[in-house]
């Protein structure tokens, strides 16, 4: 694409709480990379951001050099697609509506740098500029469980274009079904009797990723640098960085830096940066008469019109051994779960105390104690403008 790019983030980012608690709409995993990354491939790697400055955001895009004449501005919650494809072919300003939501626009750089640092409020800005409507039909991330309904379709886009590379270490009794359509990145490395099955989709091994012996990975699957998959059968997911997965895992979201070092199975799911599931944690990602779900969000329990969902879970979730999560289950950032071997509430407030009977809330310095612990395991210091805005999450919550 020959514009500058510039993203934002709407209001309705509060919609996909607890994902957003402490991160910024471009930040989340989906696809390939993240929902931010994705649209920056397609303008040639970099973008302008006009979000939440978030503290944990922990792979931020490159901006290009501040530019003249028109720019593209994308709304980070919408998927690029063909909707997008005559307001670049055709010069002059437009706004790009789909239904209540306003998806992009098209505007002379000049005319957008005063609604730069308003946030949320860029939205209300761009339609104020008084930019010729255009009703497009665009895929908007709206509730957290379409980012598991579409995510194996974005990463067979994403890695679809990705040219075979194995320039990783890959043992020569590892097994590679399709390998032509697997990429493994320096630095990875591929143990005996693993497995790469690209027969259903692509596959993208990042920097740095073991794939341990009796692993099973399933294309589309995008596993980032850093991560490790020490056994099991996982696939159709977006992993990582610096993730630690065992067990069986299908159609889930893994935002970064999160566990699941056990067996358990985990499945159209969500699982928020700094989590950890302990051993035997298990959603339940399908009803038993095949029902749609129901998932809470923006303050109301709302149908998702899918038959498959697990549990979407914030940052810095802990469940201890055996935990069950209910189908459609929504956990708040910073909650904590025990009481192994009980269906654990379907929904629970940020920083939540769940002990198999009771929940209460969980004290913000223990909490802060037991997150700095999990970070320094990964050579990670809990930064101070992180600490300030884990507390003011807290302070929000009362």
């Amino acid at each position: 694409m020959s514009l500058p790019l510039l993203l934002f983030e709407d209001a309705r980012a509060s919609d996909l709480v607890p994902l957003t608690d402490l991160f910024a709409v471009p930040d989340l995993a989906f696809g390939g990379s993240s929902l931010g990354r994705r649209w920056a491939a397609r303008f040639g790697g970099a973008a302008f951001v006009e979000a939440r400055a978030t503290a944990f955001a922990a792979d931020p895009i490159a901006r290009p050099s501040d530019p003249a004449g028109d720019v593209f501005v994308a709304n980070a919650a919408a998927l690029p697609g063909p909707w997008m494809q005559e307001t670049l072919d055709r010069a002059g300003p437009a706004l790009l509506v789909s239904g209540d939501r306003i998806v992009g626009a098209r505007a002379d750089a000049a005319r957008l740098r005063p609604g730069i640092g308003r946030g949320a409020g860029f939205a209300a800005f761009l339609e104020g500029l008084g930019l010729p409507r255009r009703d497009v039909d665009a895929r908007v991330v709206a509730w957290a469980w379409q980012m598991v309904a579409w995510n194996t379709e974005a990463l067979a886009e994403d890695l679809a274009g990705l040219r075979a590379e194995r320039s990783g270490e890959i043992h020569d009794r590892a097994v590679l079904l399709r390998p032509e359509r697997i990429r493994v990145r320096e630095g990875a490395r591929i143990d005996p009797l693993a497995v790469l099955d690209a027969r259903e989709g692509p596959i993208l091994i990042g920097r740095d990723v073991i794939v341990a012996p009796h692993t099973v990975v399933t294309g589309p699957c995008a596993v980032r640098r850093g991560t490790q998959l020490l056994g099991g059968a996982i696939g159709r997911s977006t992993i990582g960085p610096g993730c630690r997965i065992t067990g069986e895992v299908d159609d889930t979201l893994w935002q970064g830096w999160s566990n699941k070092r056990h067996h358990g199975f985990v499945g159209h799911s969500v699982i928020g940066e700094w989590s950890n599931l302990g051993a035997l944690t298990t959603t339940s990602d399908l009803k038993n008469n095949y029902g749609t779900v129901r998932a809470w969000a923006a303050g109301a329990e709302r149908d998702t019109g899918t038959i498959k969902l697990g549990a979407i879970l914030g940052g810095g979730v802990k469940t201890g051994i055996g935990t069950l999560l209910p189908t459609g289950a929504v956990i708040g950032t910073g909650s904590h779960l025990f009481g192994g071997g009980r269906y654990a509430p379907k929904r629970l407030a940020a920083f939540s105390w769940w002990d198999g009977e009771r929940t209460s809330e969980y004290r913000l310095d223990d909490y802060l104690a037991t997150l700095r612990t999990a970070m320094r395991r990964r050579g990670v210091t809990l930064a101070a403008d992180q600490e300030r805005a884990v507390r003011a999450l807290h302070a929000a919550r009362a």
